[in-house]
């Protein structure tokens, strides 16, 4: 390499912490989450590509362009994973668990559906509430099946799925209000569930994870009972469509930032609901009493920066935080292990957290 080209490409290097520093210092992204673009994946991983070439293949049509009914229809990456496993001649059989039952739980506004899946074995079990994703809109239990099944069976706990209520039929709070008291049905009622009320957890993805701690704050703001971890995969945390995350994955290739805008559009009441911190966790004064967390982001997804913000506030609220970043995924990815090595691995991981906050 001549002298000229080193030169040349230790000023970019350079340049690059430069800019590094200056995010870290303007608060935009956590000093010590830093993520560059080396960091980064510039592609994906091949497995998840062929899960999203399979959606883009299924005809469906850009959700922010759509009433929340007709988005509520189009193909997921759930449709999308069955259909590549049954291409490829593999099992789209769900994960088996112990037992999966369908009931009702009391609400704030009536009944909730949840879904119970209990592991294999005699229990009692640790509890696990889940919240699934799909921006306060859209998706319901059946989407989001996969992830409840793999944790029940890697953190050997009960996990109940909440299917709380939706936007724009029922804008904010209703989802958050719902969730909280699920949560707190969960554990006064452990025992008809065969789960022990000291070790309950929350956990959700995107959405859910949103509402996940969002819940541990109303547990904490309102006197509940407090769950012993939260479980955070790719949360929305804070109303802002402009963090770095948005501006380098804006265009998706699940989650883009037209379809945030439109989610956001379709849970709030009207713009001050954003600064609310039980719709934006980060924007909260104080994140002190939340139990222990574990939160994980991907290289390509709208979502990152705030959710390394998010475990970076917790940290300094003295909250014990393991933060796992997945380079060459993106948005859905968690829940695709039955087509995603990587995903798979993410799973167990979380399963080991939890049965770490479990002890045991």
């Amino acid at each position: 390499m001549t002298y000229s080209k080193r030169l040349s490409l230790l000023t970019g290097m350079a340049a690059l912490s430069a800019w590094i520093c200056l995010e870290a210092q303007n608060g935009k992204m956590p000093a010590n989450q830093v993520q560059t673009k080396a960091e980064r994946a510039s592609t994906l991983d091949p497995q998840l590509k062929a899960v999203i070439d399979q959606l883009k293949s299924m005809g469906g049509k850009p959700i922010d362009t759509l009433s929340a009914p007709e988005a509520r229809q189009q193909p997921s990456p759930t449709d999308a994973v069955k259909a590549l496993l049954k291409k490829q001649g593999k099992n789209t059989a769900p994960e088996p668990v112990g037992n999966v039952q369908n009931r009702t739980i009391p609400g704030p506004a009536g009944a909730i559906p949840v879904r119970v899946y209990t592991p294999k074995g005699t229990g009692p079990f640790p509890l696990v509430v889940y919240f699934h994703g799909g921006g306060w809109v859209i998706a319901n239990l059946d989407t989001y099946d996969s992830s409840p099944r793999a944790l029940a069976n890697g953190a050997g706990a009960v996990v109940v799925s909440v299917d709380y209520r939706q936007a724009p039929e029922h804008k904010f709070p209703a989802a958050p209000d719902d969730s909280y008291a699920a949560t707190q049905w969960v554990m006064a009622h452990a025992q008809e569930l065969n789960g022990r009320a000291d070790k309950v957890a929350v956990a959700g993805e995107s959405a859910g994870g949103n509402l996940a701690t969002v819940t541990c704050l109303m547990a904490r703001d309102k006197g509940g009972k407090m769950p012993v971890y939260q479980l955070l995969v790719y949360p929305i945390t804070n109303y802002d469509l402009n963090t770095r995350s948005y501006k380098d994955s804006g265009n998706g290739p699940i989650l883009t930032k037209a379809m945030m805008a439109w989610f956001y559009r379709q849970y709030l009441r009207d713009d001050t609901d954003g600064k609310n911190p039980y719709v934006s966790p980060l924007q909260a004064s104080s994140l002190t009493g939340l139990p222990p967390a574990m939160v994980m982001t991907d290289g390509q997804d709208v979502l990152r920066s705030e959710g390394l913000q998010y475990a970076d506030k917790l940290r300094k609220s003295g909250i014990t935080v393991v933060q796992k970043n997945y380079p060459d995924m993106t948005h859905e990815f968690f829940g695709m292990g039955a087509a995603v090595d990587t995903a798979k691995s993410a799973e167990q991981e979380a399963a080991a957290q939890l049965k770490s906050a479990f002890g045991h």
